[in-house]
């Protein structure tokens, strides 16, 4: 329902974001952080699967209307926006159990930074999601967006971190699911 009401543009990734949360097994209680809202995509595809989450970007770049959307479909309640640096997250240790990044991450300037922060505030069993555009998912955003940046690959920045990851491919969407390493 949400597809028909908000159009081409948020069908277009809606598909790809619920079977990703499917996979998940997400459960209802679990606290989960979008970060870089932008259109509010993330954020709403998880709201309207009956999620609440907090979703926010640096103050000031707020250059998408995502609240407007969110009441179009009736889940603004579900949605909490806080400005925030991803590179430096108002929130505690083990705070979260899922991290979002939907279509962002290549914005986010101190990438390794901003993946400390995302490690320190994860729950040991949490799980940060990454979604990236593809090439070819480039191409079709430069039809409408001609210097938006090229694709890049998160796990060029995750090296130096504990994590598993499990990609999830798509034809214009790459999804990257990183868990934390059990320890031995």
């Amino acid at each position: 329902m949400a597809k028909e009401i908000l159009g081409d543009d948020f069908g277009r990734s809606a598909e790809f974001l619920n079977m990703i949360i499917n996979k998940l097994k997400l459960k209802k209680d679990d606290v989960m952080l979008d970060v870089g809202t932008g259109r509010g995509h993330m954020a709403i595809t998880l709201a309207v699967n009956g999620y609440n989450i907090i979703t926010g970007e640096p103050e000031g770049d707020n250059w998408a209307d995502w609240r407007s959307l969110a009441e179009k479909v009736n889940v603004e309640q579900s949605i909490t926006f806080k400005p925030f640096r991803a590179e430096k997250l108002p929130f505690e240790d083990a705070y979260f159990d899922a991290i979002f990044i939907f279509g962002s991450f290549h914005h986010i300037h101190e990438k390794k930074l901003a993946l400390q922060e995302f490690e320190r505030t994860m729950k040991p069993n949490g799980v940060l999601v990454i979604i990236e555009l593809t090439e070819k998912g480039v191409e079709s955003v430069r039809e409408r967006f001609s210097g938006h940046p090229d694709a890049i690959d998160p796990r060029d920045y995750t090296k130096a971190f504990e994590f598993n990851v499990e990609i999830i491919e798509s034809k214009y969407l790459d999804a990257y699911l990183f868990t934390k390493k059990e320890k031995n």
